[in-house]
């Protein structure tokens, strides 16, 4: 029996797009891609994720292609600007589900120096009766111990739980420690997949 949903945060809670800040920066989406995908690639962003000092990470970028220093700092400088408002819907399906009496819980790869900035902005966060932040744990998504870390750390039963995450190896992650996983695509399909879990077990 499901009696806990566990949510990944960004692009299933809230938007988080470096774009929103590049693009109009560059005032050029192909060039802004181009620099997202070869100075500041996501796997660079995911060393913050699993507990590097964003300062650390940003120098060592910075002394590899000098000639960008600026743009390399504006990641972090201004890294709120990269943030949208919620997804939609999905608040409403978190909501849901915990009047509904279930335990609802986070995993996410997100930085211990970003997520901060953040916590208080989206009420959705207040939701949580417990969540695993990568970046305070120094463990990222799909290594099996994140998973088994929140398990443990709040008493949670694997085969009681299933999670949701925008990224198919994140929910494979799940599913490898004995917990059911959900790919995100929007709201409506959530809450589709839930009750169809739920009405299974």
């Amino acid at each position: 029996m499901i009696k806990n949903i566990i949510f990944d945060f960004g692009e299933v809670l809230v938007n988080w797009d470096p774009r929103r800040l590049y693009v109009p920066y560059f005032g050029d989406a192909a060039k802004a891609d181009w620099f997202l995908n070869e100075i500041c690639p996501y796997e660079w962003n995911a060393q913050c994720d699993s507990g590097r000092l964003l300062a650390e990470v940003a120098q060592e970028r910075v002394d590899l292609f000098p000639e960008w220093e600026k743009e390399i700092r504006m990641y972090f400088d201004r890294w709120i600007e990269m943030i949208g408002g919620e997804i939609p819907g999905s608040a409403d399906v978190v909501r849901e589900f915990k009047e509904r009496g279930y335990g609802i819980y986070g995993i996410t790869n997100w930085s211990a120096e970003t997520f901060p900035l953040v916590r208080h902005r989206f009420p959705v966060f207040d939701l949580m009766d417990g969540m695993i932040v990568s970046g305070e744990d120094h463990v990222l998504k799909p290594n099996p111990e994140i998973y088994n870390l929140l398990l443990s750390r709040y008493g949670l039963k694997a085969e009681e739980c299933v999670f949701i995450d925008d990224n198919p190896r994140n929910a494979e992650g799940a599913e490898a420690v004995g917990i059911r996983g959900l790919v995100f695509k929007n709201a409506a399909q959530m809450r589709a997949d839930l009750n169809r879990i739920i009405s299974e077990t």
